[in-house]
């Protein structure tokens, strides 16, 4: 998702609110904001498959490997 799809969101969204959208508008409001959510899901997958959270005892907890199947080798990589 760059910039451009982002400002035609926005776009929709005002033209939406002032005078409305046609149909095929309608449509492609729906298609780039399901864009747009499967984006912002997928960078939040990605930090937190990379997270690792240290308790207060000093264990180290992986969360790509604890939630998110990710399989690392012993030196973490």
């Amino acid at each position: 998702m760059d910039m451009k799809d982002i400002d035609r969101i926005n776009t929709l969204y005002h033209k939406a609110k002032s005078v409305g959208l046609t149909p095929e508008e309608k449509e492609e409001q729906d298609r780039l904001r399901q864009a747009y959510i499967a984006a912002i899901r997928e960078n939040l997958r990605g930090t937190l498959n990379s997270t690792k959270v240290q308790y207060p005892d000093g264990t180290i907890v992986d969360l790509g490997e604890k939630y998110g199947g990710i399989k690392r080798n012993p030196e973490g990589n």
